[in-house]
């Protein structure tokens, strides 16, 4: 006899409480391995692929590609001895407790706990925000007694229950149409307009969920979600939480370029700009250990970090992300050139995995690729400084007394002012500039 498993949504990275189904990759009815990638999805931070555990047939399919579902949620059931199409059996080979080969933070090896589910009222046929409840067996209350949440609140995303509290909404008076009474962000934005409506009030700027496009005189509303709302969260928690200063100085590059033109000219792997850029940052970092440090203010403490994970920003048709290169101080500019060049290439076609995009301890902004001289850049949270690099040009410059033209880049730093003082930032930041001008400087700290 078939037994009908469960997938669910799996923990996909740090920090994310959900995703977007991008693309189905299987339909009712097919036939599964173990392991095999079963929809694409997309994060604030990337697309990816998931993978079933289980090997079967595909029985139930849940959500429609577009619509967003929270970790934990239901994604297909697979029916594991199934007879598949042709009358073949499928094997599981003992699958039915899961390769454990699935996602960050996400095993299969026991079925998941189901959160315990929001009751509700047999008089009232609709949830108390206005959607309709899933028809799903759910324990009844006595006669006349009020909906009520059995343990905990059943919310999952930080962003729902923060939304709920600016609004002054009660989270515990909802009852959510996700599974097993999950509140979505949807049911308090639905929330939210139906309070607004009977207090004839205007509605809440963000009260309008993804699937409904919303107009308004002169303007399109454009949901804040994926990639750009992944984007306006961390760049909103840094304007709020850090109190960040930006320095900047003009640097003569023209011996830098000249240095990797030689470097290039040797037959070995080409470097890169950018990989140059890092080799100094790790050396400045390794002088200036404050500006690789994160603030924990609910110890009161700085950490300074031993490694440096260092994050590039890197535009995509999806917009911005920030790839890491994982311990950036241990690798020479032969090995960071290939990593930066791995990591681009991955950003471009969309198959960043979490890991890649998460952990970065130092960012290095090249903006001067869009045409742009000069930036005030905004600290990746909860990182403590990022270094910006404008384009280099030719431009009139004093040499050794004589005006010359040269080629010229401005570098910035931004950095927490609770890390460290001017002195230090100032002190980073002409240490790099004098490897920009003088790249044997570097050549000390090899």
């Amino acid at each position: 006899m078939a037994q009908v498993l469960e997938f669910r949504l799996p923990d996909l990275g740090e920090g994310l409480t959900g995703a977007e189904i991008v693309r189905w990759l299987v339909e009712i009815g097919d036939v599964v391995t173990v392991d095999q990638p079963v929809v694409e999805v997309e994060t604030a931070k990337a697309m990816v692929d998931v993978p079933c555990p289980y090997a079967g047939v595909v029985t139930a399919r849940f959500g429609e590609e577009g619509s967003e579902l929270p970790v934990g949620a239901p994604l297909i059931t697979v029916a594991v001895g199934a007879a598949a199409p042709g009358g073949s059996t499928e094997d599981s080979g003992g699958s039915a407790g899961g390769s454990g080969n699935v996602l960050v933070g996400y095993g299969t090896s026991e079925a998941p706990a189901r959160r315990r589910r929001v009751h509700a009222t047999p008089a009232v046929p609709a949830a108390a925000n206005g959607r309709s409840v899933a028809a799903e067996p759910v324990e009844e209350p006595q006669a006349g007694a009020p909906a009520v949440v059995d343990g905990p609140v059943p919310v999952i995303s930080p962003l729902v229950r923060r939304l709920a509290r600016e609004n002054g909404l009660d989270l515990k008076e909802l009852t959510g149409s996700g599974p097993d009474g999950l509140i979505l962000r949807a049911d308090v934005e639905y929330a939210l307009r139906a309070a607004a409506v009977q207090t004839r009030t205007a509605p809440v700027p963000s009260a309008t969920p993804a699937t409904v496009p919303a107009t308004t005189p002169g303007g399109t509303r454009v949901p804040l979600k994926g990639v750009r709302g992944a984007v306006a969260d961390k760049l909103s928690r840094s304007r709020t939480e850090i109190p960040d200063a930006t320095c900047w100085v003009d640097a003569d590059a023209t011996e830098l370029m000249r240095a990797r033109a030689a470097m290039n000219a040797t037959g070995a792997p080409k470097i890169s700009l950018l990989a140059l850029l890092a080799r100094i940052c790790t050396a400045a970092l390794a002088r200036f250990p404050e500006l690789n440090s994160t603030v924990d203010m609910a110890a009161r403490e700085i950490v300074r970090l031993d490694a440096v994970h260092l994050g590039f920003a890197a535009q995509t048709e999806r917009g911005l992300v920030v790839p890491v290169v994982k311990d950036a101080h241990a690798r020479d500019t032969e090995a960071l050139s290939a990593e930066f060049a791995r990591l681009t290439e991955a950003a471009r076609t969309g198959t960043l995995t979490p890991v890649e995009l998460t952990g970065g301890t130092f960012t290095l902004n090249n903006y001067g690729v869009f045409g742009v001289d000069g930036s005030t850049p905004i600290i990746n949270h909860p990182e403590a400084a990022m270094l910006g690099v404008g384009r280099i040009v030719p431009k009139p410059w004093v040499h050794e007394g004589e005006l010359a033209v040269r080629q010229v880049v401005q570098l910035s730093l931004t950095f927490d002012h609770r890390v460290c003082d001017g002195g230090t930032a100032g002190g980073f930041l002409r240490y790099v500039a004098d490897c920009v001008e003088q790249p044997a400087v570097l050549l000390r700290t090899l």
